[in-house]
């Protein structure tokens, strides 16, 4: 039995309620607050909604639809309460829309993954599914993101991600406080390697499995914004815009094939 909230009615976390958001039913989901606006204003007119704890909300137009824009923090933990409050108030299909780590060589600063499925390292997903169910992206929006990035002319792959519950030792990172990594994760960037994962991140899983829990329709797409074949270093700004710019057009090209199609 689904649990819709009343139009009027203001959930706890996102401060959001079904009459602010106009009718959208598809919700583009950053990490980042400060994410937010930019990501909106690119898919087209944009208005700020609330922002409350790390969730902050923009109502964005695309081909004359509303499209909530609202960013999940970073990690499962948040992004499942975001998509436990989505569900409620009638959003069908969601995007991640973030920034990630490479771990293959093809794939360049500025480029950008198309993600179809997850290695689930962390442990929000197991409060909706075991372990075996798989971390996957619904295919009809995948394509769909496929299809924009092709006629954008936007490097991209579609890959395999690791989402991890910490940046530094399940991503296996030594430049940290302690350098220290756990044992289990030592030489596991090698091995997600020799089984073709492209990329990590933290919050793709627990999007895909939550959402299949909740019966919405998932995708995730990613710039890449660290080469860690070559180093550990952060992108600097105007690669890291580069990315950005890349993956808002392949989103907006995304929705507006979308929302022609019905």
């Amino acid at each position: 039995m689904a649990y819709y909230a009343r139009p009027e009615e203001i959930l706890y976390h996102t401060h959001l309620s079904q009459n602010m958001l106009m009718g959208a039913k598809i919700a583009l989901l950053p990490g980042d607050p400060g994410r937010v606006q930019s990501l909106a204003e690119a898919m087209g007119p944009a208005v700020e909604l609330v922002s409350h704890r790390e969730y902050t909300s923009y109502l964005a137009q695309v081909a004359s639809q509303p499209i909530l824009v609202i960013s999940t923090g970073m990690g499962g933990p948040s992004t499942a309460i975001c998509l436990e409050e989505l569900a409620r108030l009638g959003i069908k299909r969601v995007i991640r829309v973030g920034t990630t780590g490479s771990i293959k060589d093809s794939l360049d600063l500025g480029d950008v993954v198309i993600i179809k499925g997850a290695v689930r390292l962390e442990g929000t997903s197991t409060h909706y599914a075991p372990i075996e169910f798989p971390a996957v992206a619904d295919l009809d929006l995948t394509q769909l993101l496929v299809y924009a990035a092709e006629m954008e002319h936007i490097p991209y792959e579609v890959g395999i991600c690791v989402s991890s519950d910490t940046f530094w030792p399940g991503q296996e990172r030594y430049d940290s406080f302690t350098g220290y990594v756990l044992r289990r994760f030592q030489g596991s960037m090698k091995e997600w390697q020799q089984l073709g994962v492209t990329n990590y991140e933290m919050e793709t899983a627990a999007v895909f499995v939550t959402s299949q829990a909740l019966g919405l329709k998932a995708a995730s797409i990613c710039g890449v914004v660290a080469k860690r074949t070559e180093s550990e270093e952060i992108a600097p700004p105007e690669i890291y815009h580069r990315a950005e710019v890349r993956f808002q057009k392949i989103v907006k090209r995304g929705l507006e094939e979308l929302l022609q199609r019905e």
